[in-house]
This record gives structure tokens, C-alpha cells and sequence, in this order.
């Protein structure tokens, strides 16, 4: 049974930095590219960040590029997201998304993950 799993919100204050991490059991993690999405109310599901099997390419979204760090432990089949000075626009709920067959990128379309897990909502106060 495939379960990806996130962690890590919260409610902090503009400024302040969280680290999101995503776990993915029942799949081997290294086979896996990976991305965060987030959607906040009302707006559509917006792809911020994705990065390859190996860790070696990573992407990322106008929006949080220079804030925001995604990273991976495969040996831990561990997937994190560090958000640095969070702004109040940063508020959704974030999703850690999984799709295998990529072996040298990550796709950067929902429509291209298989597996995603339930979320993790993140708040930022102005």
C-alpha cells in the first residue's frame, strides 16, 4: 500500500522559516521524482518545487526560487521542503506529490504525479 505522508506546518509569522518533509512508503523512494505543490483558497494548485531521483536536478517556481530549498535523503525515503522567509501569500495547504519513470528530471504538471499525499496547511501571519 502506497502512502505518502507530510508533515512539518504550522501558523508563524512573516519572516520566520519552516522545514516541511514528506515521507513515501510502499514505493522505492529512489525510483521517485518528487515536487510540492500547495493550493490556497480559492486558487488553483500551483507545482513550487520538484526535484530528480538522485537529487541532482531541482526546480523551482518564480514565486519561492531563492526562498525556498527542496532536498531529499534517500536513505531516510525522505522528501523536505525549507521555506525561508515565509510571506503571508505562502498560506495553503502544501502537497508532496511522487511519480516514477523520470529518471534525470521531474515534471512539473499535477497531472503527471501519481501519488500525493493529504497535505499539510501553512500559515503566515503578517
Amino acid at each position: 500500500q502506497v502512502q505518502v505522508v507530510e508533515s512539518g506546518g504550522g501558523l508563524v509569522q512573516a519572516g520566520e522559516s519552516l522545514r516541511l518533509s514528506c515521507t513515501a512508503s510502499g514505493l522505492t523512494f529512489d525510483d521517485l521524482a518528487m515536487a510540492w505543490f500547495r493550493q490556497a483558497p480559492g486558487k488553483e494548485r500551483e507545482g513550487i518545487s520538484c526535484i530528480s531521483r538522485s537529487g541532482a536536478f531541482t526546480y523551482y517556481a518564480d514565486s519561492v526560487k531563492g526562498r525556498f530549498t527542496i532536498s531529499r535523503d534517500n536513505a531516510k525515503n525522505t522528501l523536505y521542503l525549507q521555506m525561508n522567509t515565509l510571506k503571508p501569500e505562502d498560506t495553503a495547504m502544501y502537497y508532496c506529490a511522487a511519480v516514477g519513470g523520470y529518471y534525470y528530471r521531474c515534471p512539473m504538471g499535477g497531472n503527471q504525479y501519481n501519488y500525493w499525499g493529504q497535505g499539510t496547511q501553512v500559515t503566515v501571519s503578517s
